[in-house]
């Protein structure tokens, strides 16, 4: 039969028998890539499935089916271990140490149950060095250098493996779809065939996934929307320390993150990563304050420093680092308007030290206060930490969890601890003598402080 060609959006799937410039369906622009799909017969359709129709209170649920990875910090991320019969997609930058993780994975793993890693970008020889350095042992880990899809499934339905590792899915390819390794097709039906397997026979399967300059994962963005879990290996490879983080899990919490730091053994967990965010922080310099974010269920102190010096241009800078930029600039706007600071011929700038990216909104007066304390050249106490979301009007907003937060920075040393007034504090919540708490209702108060 003729091949059949059809074009598909690499953002949203969006599947049409022509071309198109801009998507109709998401609005992209350039984003169909056209593949080729070989017409299928009447006579040569599969039969229907035999699946039968249940009730919901007649299903069987088995809630022993995790597996741990032996990593606290990516168990945590992973809602409490591997799920059996997921699929998981991990992607990060070249070189950030996706497959480093995935190999320690695969060591722990493998001392109770079959792990099968599939490379398509090394050898085998190569993988075994880097193994060699990260583990002293492997038990029974397979390893297959091979990126033909019929070949990789007939070893998984031979060696019946608890879990899967796919390195990476863009370099696999299936010969009935004609079309080169990694184009939007390959990864799709890549993908979908050995999930197919996967669920089907109850194995983990790990895939992982190059991203694009921007940082998304490679390929049709339908692919995050079929797997299960999707985690983004975040950092600087010119810095030690790495942070996992869930942007979909359906077996567990988005928000929790994992924090590694990359070592000549590999990679080892950081179980307190405020210790090493606030490390080396400067002391008796304006410009600088401590703020207190949750991410999940842990609260993290993180130093953020700003920069307000007189701007040489018409239009003043502003510039952003590991916090949103536009929430930036109202702050900006809110300390000028409600606390009569001249912003308006000075350049600013916000910097997140650690590689961390603030977006809770309880990390705002810790940003208002870094601003106003540089351009107002007054420094804050070291041990002065603040937590409070900034509305337009100037008032400070009451944040969730905040006995855990004033207990985790008193753990870190703090003595000086600002809070919304309208947080409430239960009566059996303590303070120590030596710690003061301070209660802020606008910015104005805050402010006052300096």
């Amino acid at each position: 039969m003729k091949p059949k060609r059809s074009y598909m959006c690499s953002e949203c799937g969006y599947e049409s028998v022509k071309w198109y410039g801009k998507c109709p369906t998401c609005g992209e622009w350039n984003t169909m890539v056209e593949q080729r799909v070989s017409a299928v017969s009447d006579g040569s359709r599969s039969p229907r499935s035999a699946a039968q129709v249940k009730k919901i209170d007649e299903v069987e649920v088995n809630t022993d089916i995790r597996t741990t990875s032996g990593l606290n910090e990516l168990d945590r991320v992973l809602g409490g271990g591997f799920v059996d019969g997921s699929a998981v997609l991990v992607g990060g930058d070249p070189g950030i140490g996706k497959s480093t993780l995935l190999l320690q994975v695969c060591a722990n793993v493998s001392r109770g149950d079959t792990v099968l890693y599939v490379s398509g970008e090394e050898s085998s020889s190569q993988i075994k060095m880097r193994f060699s350095r990260l583990a002293e042992s492997a038990g029974n880990l397979f390893v297959l250098c091979e990126t033909n899809l019929e070949n990789i499934l007939d070893a998984i339905e031979r060696h019946q493996p608890r879990m899967v590792i796919i390195d990476s899915i863009q370099t696999m390819y299936d010969s009935s779809v004609q079309s080169s390794a990694g184009n939007v097709s390959q990864v799709r039906e890549c993908t979908m065939k050995i999930m197919q397997l996967a669920k089907s026979c109850g194995i983990t399967v790990i895939f992982v996934g190059h991203v694009t300059k921007d940082g998304t994962i490679a390929g049709p963005r339908v692919l995050e929307h079929i797997v299960d879990c999707v985690l983004y290996f975040e950092g600087d490879r010119h810095l030690s320390y790495r942070i996992l983080r869930s942007v979909k899990n359906r077996f567990g919490s988005t928000n929790e993150i994992g924090v590694f730091e990359m070592t000549q053994r590999g990679l080892v967990e950081v179980d307190n990563p405020s210790m090493f965010l606030l490390e080396g922080r400067p002391t008796d310099v304006s410009g600088t304050c401590i703020a207190c974010v949750l991410e999940g269920s842990r609260p993290i102190m993180a130093e953020v420093q700003a920069l307000v010096s007189k701007s040489a241009f018409a239009v003043p800078r502003r510039m952003c680092t590991g916090f949103d930029y536009n929430r930036a600039a109202m702050l900006v706007a809110v300390l000028e308007k409600r606390c009569g600071l001249a912003f308006y011929n000075q350049d600013a700038y916000v910097n997140v030290i650690g590689g961390l990216r603030l977006e809770e909104p309880a990390a705002d007066l810790a940003v208002a206060l870094s601003l106003a304390s540089s351009i107002t050249d007054k420094s804050l106490d070291g041990g002065f930490i603040a937590m409070g979301e900034i509305g337009l009007a100037g008032e400070i907003r009451a944040v969730s969890s905040v006995e855990l937060r004033i207990s985790e920075a008193i753990r870190l040393g703090f003595d000086k601890i600002m809070i919304p007034r309208q947080n409430k504090l239960p009566s059996a919540f303590a303070i120590p003598e030596n710690v003061s708490l301070y209660r802020a209702k606008n910015i104005i108060e805050a402010v006052s402080l300096l």
